[in-house]
C-alpha cells in the first residue's frame, strides 16, 4: 500500500489490481500501462463527476489473502472509491466479499462463471462463450478425438475443467499443478502416454511458458494441438518462434486484429509509452476496459454510490478497443475469436459462435 495517499476530495480513486509479481507477473506492466492511458484519458475528457480520477496500484500477484486485506483497508479507510484490474480468480474470491456493498469492483479477467457478488461487475471471458465453442470448432475442423487439460491447481482451471466434462468432451488425462511451477517433465510424459490428439492449457502466464517450451522439446507439438484461453502476445513473445507451433487461443482481443477501434488503440499506446514499452494483448486491454467500464458506471449513475450504480448498470455501455460493448446482468456481452499462432504473433481465424447462456450462472 502506498506509504502517502492524497484523500483530497477532488479525486476519484479506484485501487488498480494487477499482478506484479509470480507467474501473472510477465503482463503485469502492459496491464499497468493499458490502464494509465485509460485514466489519462478519462481526465483529458474532464474526468468522473468533474473530479480528477486516480488509480492506485495493488500488487495483485501477492497471497489472495494478503491482496483482500491491502484492498480492504483502502476501503475502509476511505482511500479509494472503485475496484478495477486482471488478477486471478482466487484473488477475486478474496476481495470480493471484502467489498461487496461498499465499492463498485470491475473484474477484468477471464474466469470460469457464476459470479454474483454485489457490486461486481465483469468484463472478460467466461467458458460457455469462449472455451467450449473453440473446443467444438477444433474438434469438428481438425479431428480431435480426445484432449488432455493440463492446468494450474486453483478455482479457475478445475470450475473449467468441470465445465468441459459437463460438455461431454472426451478427457484423456488431467494434470494441475502449483503457481509457480517450472518443471513439466512428469506432466509432459503423462500427455505422452496419454496420446491424446489435443491439450487444453489453463495455466497463467511464466507457467505457460514454460510448458510451451518443454512441450515442443518433447517434439509433442508435432502430434497434439493446444488451446490456451489465456495466452497473450507477451506469453507468446516469451515462448518463443519455436515453442509455438499448433498452439491456438480464444478470446475477445488480440493485438493482430485490424478494426479502426484496435489500430486507433495501438496508436495511442505507442504514441504515450513509446516503442520499447511492454506488447499489447488481451490481459493489458482488459484493464484499460476495467477503468473504462468503472466510469461507465459511475457516470451513469451520476454517484459514487454502489447500490446506485448496480440500479443503474444495465443501462451502461461504452467504447473501447473492441467498439461498442454493452453490460447484460453485470458482465459485458462481447464477441469472442479463435486465433493461431504464428511464431510469436496471432493470426485470427474465426469468430465463434455466441452463447445462448447466461455467463452469471456458469459454475
Amino acid at each position: 500500500m502506498p506509504e502517502l495517499l492524497d484523500l483530497s476530495p477532488d479525486a476519484v480513486r479506484v485501487a488498480l489490481v494487477v499482478p506484479l509479481r509470480g507467474p501473472a507477473g510477465i503482463f503485469g506492466p502492459s496491464a499497468e500501462l493499458c490502464a494509465q492511458l485509460a485514466a489519462e484519458e478519462v481526465n483529458a475528457a474532464g474526468g468522473v463527476l468533474g473530479r480528477e480520477l486516480v488509480l492506485i496500484p495493488v500488487d495483485g500477484g501477492a497471497a489472495p489473502e494478503r491482496v483482500a486485506a491491502e484492498v480492504e483497508a483502502l476501503v475502509s479507510m476511505g482511500a479509494v472509491h472503485g475496484v478495477t484490474g486482471w488478477h486471478i480468480s482466487s484473488v477475486r474470491q478474496a476481495v470480493a466479499p471484502r467489498v461487496a456493498g461498499r465499492i463498485p469492483y470491475v473484474y477484468t479477467a477471464l474466469y470460469e462463471g457464476g459470479e454474483r457478488t454485489a457490486g461486481v461487475f465483469l468484463t472478460s471471458e467466461t467458458p460457455q462463450a469462449q472455451l467450449l465453442p473453440a473446443m467444438s470448432l477444433l474438434t469438428g475442423e481438425r479431428g480431435v478425438r480426445s484432449w488432455h487439460i493440463v492446468g494450474n491447481d486453483y478455482v479457475w482451471p478445475r470450475r473449467t475443467a468441470h465445465a468441459v466434462r459437463r460438455h461431454g468432451t472426451r478427457i484423456a488425462g488431467e494434470d494441475y499443478v502449483p503457481l509457480g511451477t517450472h518443471d513439466f517433465s512428469r506432466v509432459i510424459s503423462r500427455v505422452e502416454r496419454a496420446e491424446a490428439d489435443a491439450v487444453l492449457m489453463l495455466l497463467v502466464g511464466n507457467d505457460a511458458v514454460r510448458f510451451n517450451r518443454a512441450f515442443a522439446r518433447a517434439g509433442l507439438d508435432a502430434r497434439c494441438l493446444r488451446l490456451s484461453t489465456l495466452m497473450d502476445e507477451n506469453m507468446l513473445l516469451a515462448s518463443g518462434h519455436a515453442a509455438t507451433h499448433d498452439l491456438h487461443s480464444a478470446a475477445g482481443f488480440f493485438a493482430s486484429m485490424v478494426t479502426p477501434e484496435s489500430l486507433d488503440f495501438h496508436g495511442r499506446y505507442a504514441a504515450r509509452f513509446g516503442p520499447e514499452a511492454p506488447p499489447l494483448g488481451s490481459l493489458g486491454e482488459s484493464c484499460y476496459e476495467g477503468v473504462l467500464l468503472l466510469v461507465a458506471l459511475i457516470r451513469r449513475a451520476r454517484t459514487l454510490d454502489v447500490r446506485e450504480i448496480g440500479a443503474r448498470a444495465g443501462e451502461v455501455s461504452y467504447e473501447g478497443p473492441r467498439g461498442l460493448l454493452r453490460l447484460h446482468r453485470r458482465h459485458v456481452r462481447q464477441r469472442i475469436y479463435l486465433a493461431r499462432a504464428r511464431g510469436v504473433e496471432f493470426d485470427v481465424l474465426t469468430n465463434l459462435p455466441p452463447s445462448t447462456e447466461d455467463a452469471s450462472s456458469w459454475k
